[in-house]
């Protein structure tokens, strides 16, 4: 586990690259920037044929500057510590406190890495990072890098420890709408972890944490109550509520009236035969003379009056 405590406790769950890994991604890296050196030389060499050995001389010290050391310099300041070879085997270069590094460290590393890695063939490198604790060659100490994996295996999640049973409740009318997300994830980080720290650093977390949230909150824990133990009943009050909401809104989702359902469908029109696609009433028809009677012969009944035509219509008589 890394050693590296931050002022925010988000990069308590890092851990350090070792040989092995780095030297894969070095690897990688090396054979990028060599296959690039050959083809930009290649194609020098084919523009300059016309020059002096001096000026090919030059030109080739040149590209060894620009594209073996220029070149992982300005893909790591780019990139913010991740190379090719790094992102393909899950490494990033961080400073020593987390953040993300900047040209001045990437100029260091690549200035010390041309002298420990392509000089002495990576064996200046390999020995100092087997002799450091945290696996840094000398390009990382005088930068003050570390190469960190940020690919690890998964790990169950570890709860949060309960507060102390006389603490339970005691926050109950805390206003915690002021305190941000980000505050949330440190403490539980801490919370998660404070067993594994120095009960020095893991204090002092703890104290920096617990004036933050007293901040927010504005209101300050009891006379005597630790810090740890403050922020274990704080969230756990949060979890409370959380559990509360999500429960009344399953309540009253179950308790709602159902909805009406829907009137039926209107029966379609009956279409007899020989009626052109017409569909016949459904009610009393009423005839020439405006009385209404039922329906006329051979409409209904599957027969035809005498005489009728193949319209269904009697001729006048």
């Amino acid at each position: 586990m890394s050693e590296l405590v931050t002022g925010d406790a988000v990069v308590l769950g890092l851990r350090p690259a070792r040989l092995p890994s780095r030297a894969l991604a070095a690897a990688i890296d090396l054979a990028v920037v060599f296959c690039v050196f050959m083809l930009v030389s290649v194609v020098v060499a084919i523009a300059s044929v016309t020059l002096d050995e001096a000026a090919v001389a030059a030109i080739t010290v040149a590209l060894f500057l620009l594209v073996l050391i220029g070149g992982p310099i300005a893909v790591e300041t780019l990139s913010h510590g991740r190379s090719l070879g790094k992102l393909a085997c899950g490494l990033r270069v961080v400073r020593d406190d987390g953040g993300p590094i900047r040209f001045r460290h990437a100029l260091v590393r690549g200035a010390m890495g041309a002298v420990e890695i392509l000089m002495t063939f990576g064996v200046v490198a390999s020995i100092a990072s087997l002799v450091s604790a945290r696996g840094r060659r000398l390009g990382d100490v005088f930068a003050g890098t570390l190469v960190i994996r940020e690919r690890v295996a998964a790990k169950r999640s570890v709860a949060v420890p309960p507060p102390p049973p006389w603490l339970v409740g005691r926050f109950s009318q805390l206003d915690l709408s002021a305190v941000p997300d980000e505050l949330w994830l440190a403490i539980r980080q801490y919370l998660t972890r404070m067993h594994q720290l120095d009960p020095g650093v893991g204090g002092s977390i703890a104290g920096r944490l617990a004036d933050e949230l007293v901040t927010r909150t504005g209101i300050a824990p009891p006379q005597g109550v630790p810090a740890a133990a403050f922020l274990a009943a704080v969230v756990h009050e949060r979890q409370a509520r959380d559990a509360r909401r999500v429960f009344a809104g399953a309540r009253n989702a179950s308790s709602a009236p159902p909805a009406p359902p829907a009137p039926p469908a209107p029966p379609a029109p009956t279409v007899f035969p020989g009626s052109a696609g017409f569909a016949a009433p459904a009610g009393p028809v009423a005839d020439g003379s405006g009385a209404v009677g039922g329906p006329r012969p051979g409409h209904g009944t599957g027969q035809e009056g005498a005489g009728a035509s193949s319209a269904g219509f009697a001729p006048p008589g």
